[in-house]
């Protein structure tokens, strides 16, 4: 096996491990601690709050299994520190907000509080925004800035950290990893 399909492989089992461990208990355990995953009455006896939660939580699973399978395959690494993409990934949701994981993680726990009609919930969606917040600000992006350089600059010139594009960022060919 060549060291290229070593890591590729290093990767899809790294990052199915770091799905499981880190967005699986933010978004899936400590939401299910807070809550039993118990229905109440709709946020001020609003249904269309119940379906907009379910919109959220809907969308926002793909969106995150999305985004690791790319730093998986396209970026040979994981969202973990520790394992470190080897290529920026520029493709997918990154063409439209560079933290799509996060932004998804966030939706999916937002969801939840506004489908089960729990304000405890939607309170806690505001720690793992704010956690994500600062660790992208003090490590994420410095971290970014010196494995990739220039490359990084236009992409962070270019797309928003935490408010997605309308439309796709359209940057040079060799962005399209």
């Amino acid at each position: 096996m060549s060291s290229e399909a070593i890591r590729r492989v290093s990767a899809i089992v790294g990052t199915v491990f770091f799905l499981l461990i880190a967005p699986g208990t933010v978004a899936g355990f400590v939401p299910w601690w807070i809550s039993g995953w118990r229905v109440r009455p709709p946020l001020l006896h609003f249904y269309p709050f119940r379906w907009l939660g379910i919109f959220l939580i809907v969308a926002g699973v793909p969106l995150l299994l999305d985004s690791f399978v790319r730093f998986a395959l396209k970026g040979l690494g994981t969202p973990a520190p520790v394992f470190p993409t080897r290529y920026l990934v520029l493709s997918g949701l990154y063409r439209y907000v560079r933290n799509p994981m996060y932004v998804a993680v966030v939706a999916v726990i937002v969801g939840q509080g506004l489908s089960l009609g729990d304000v405890q919930v939607l309170d806690y969606a505001v720690l793992p925004w704010l956690a994500a917040h600062l660790f992208v600000v003090f490590y994420e992006e410095p971290t970014l800035r010196r494995s990739f350089g220039a490359e990084y600059e236009t992409y962070r010139a270019n797309v928003p950290r935490w408010i997605p594009r309308l439309s796709a960022w359209q940057g040079p060919e060799r962005y399209s990893i």
